[in-house]
């Protein structure tokens, strides 16, 4: 009998050692969410936060719809784009950050994402003072909009129909090039994922879990790019250390949604 009770209270030891084993990743993994300390920018069902760039409201076309935020218009060609649609989430400006989003474009579709944006500057629209996380349809775009104009206006002079690498989704607007061997871009009207990590040390550009690019800001090679192409003339391009972030019109529809952050 003192054998068998001993069985079985060795037995309840080593069931009650089992089960508050099995329960402490579960513990750990709550701790590891709970400190990325992720703030989302957008919750699904309204705009908040979200306004016109230089503006007090949101432009027409921005809605919520399907939980999603979307730029609900027709679709513009490149040579008769006016912009002026831009928008920010005006609740509080950010310096060096994680910025995670999720997106989609129709068919000749584009957009971009601006960082460190400074608003009431004369003369000067998101694209002259932000640097841009481009969203483009790749694949489509130059079948569909007339580029040579521009593109022979920026010194493109071969093939200047294309879309050029500087053009394309990931790359950091016209200043560095989205690796096209990383690169995974999923076809129009499926969802992509992209994400910037800014510090002064290093940017980064991921596209659908990949890096497609790195570079140092403000660096010898940076300023070389920035004084030598689109932007040599733009004072306030990449100037500034801290602002708002942005999503662009660039007539065209646009969707995103999980759009989160988290100051780094």
């Amino acid at each position: 009998m003192k054998l068998l009770i001993a069985f079985f209270s060795v037995a309840l030891v080593l069931s009650s050692c089992k089960t508050k084993t099995d329960t402490k990743p579960e513990a750990k993994a709550e701790t590891a969410a709970e400190s990325e300390n992720w703030i989302y920018l957008f919750d699904g069902v309204t705009t908040n936060g979200w306004r016109a760039y230089n503006g007090d409201s949101l432009p027409p076309g921005w809605v919520v719809k399907d939980s999603v935020l979307t730029f609900d218009t027709e679709l513009g060609l490149e040579q008769d784009y006016t912009g002026g649609k831009d928008i920010i989430y005006g609740l509080e400006e950010f310096d060096n950050f994680e910025l995670y989003v999720e997106w989609k474009l129709p068919e000749g579709g584009n957009s971009g994402i601006f960082y460190h944006l400074k608003e009431g500057i004369p003369n000067a629209g998101p694209p002259n003072i932000s640097p841009e996380y481009q969203l483009i349809d790749d694949e489509n775009y130059a079948k569909i909009h007339d580029l040579t104009a521009y593109n022979l206006s920026l010194g493109h002079t071969e093939n200047p129909a294309a879309l050029q690498p500087l053009q394309q989704t990931a790359s950091d607007y016209a200043m560095h090039v989205a690796d096209p061997e990383q690169k995974i871009l999923n076809p129009v009207g499926e969802w992509n994922s992209s994400k910037i990590v800014f510090t002064p040390e290093q940017v980064e550009h991921w596209l659908n879990g990949k890096k497609v690019l790195s570079f140092v800001p403000w660096s010898e090679d940076w300023y070389e790019k920035k004084n030598s192409g689109k932007w040599k003339d733009e004072e306030y391009y990449g100037k500034f250390k801290s602002g708002y972030i942005g999503f662009q019109d660039h007539s065209s529809a646009i969707w995103f949604r999980n759009i989160k952050i988290r100051k780094l």
